[in-house]
């Protein structure tokens, strides 16, 4: 990690709020919301992210509902590059497909538009928070679909103890700040 890069971590960590027993007792909750009410380092975030896509020379971010949307729209804007969106099931109005992934108790899915990315495409895969892996997967799934190819994802916080980062072997993936334990 860059010293600049070392130095937006400490800084973007400091900036989020630990929230106890939300949604539920026992989780601590890492709250993006009080990043997003500081501009500079927002915008500083945004830029990391940029400089990822542009280190793997992404053609496309494809952002993961919904606060993966808050991150990747701004840096596809910075690059000129197009967004796609990956939704919860039943959001997007035209032909998708679906990738579906296991939860604690029953499974989920997201779903693209079918004509979202282009054959051979590198993709850029953009997400507030990695945890188990699970949305993270189910999207390289749907990109990979469709013809596109993974060049990488980026989180701004990861939560290592729960190994999502092994549901995602063989992809390079990037976290600004890294949570060892709950």
């Amino acid at each position: 990690m860059s010293t600049s890069t070392a130095s937006l971590s400490q800084e973007v960590r400091s900036l989020i709020r630990n929230v106890p027993d939300f949604p539920k007792p026992g989780i601590m909750f890492r709250d993006l919301s009080t990043l997003l009410l500081d501009g500079p380092a927002f915008q500083r975030t945004v830029e990391w992210i940029a400089g990822i896509a542009r280190e793997r020379r992404a053609e496309l971010l494809v952002g993961i509902e919904s606060r993966g949307f808050i991150f990747a729209a701004p840096a596809a804007a910075k690059l000129g590059l197009p967004l796609a969106l990956a939704r919860k099931p039943g959001k997007l109005p035209w032909k998708t497909a679906r990738a579906d992934y296991k939860l604690e108790y029953g499974t989920d899915g997201l779903e693209m538009h079918t004509d979202a990315v282009k054959k051979g495409q590198q993709v850029l895969i953009v997400d507030d928070l990695l945890a188990t892996g699970g949305t993270a997967s189910a999207v390289v799934q749907l990109v990979e679909q469709l013809g596109g190819h993974v060049v990488g994802l980026a989180f701004v916080v990861e939560l290592s103890f729960l190994a999502g980062r092994d549901r995602l072997a063989g992809h390079s993936l990037a976290a600004l700040v890294d949570y060892e334990s709950e």
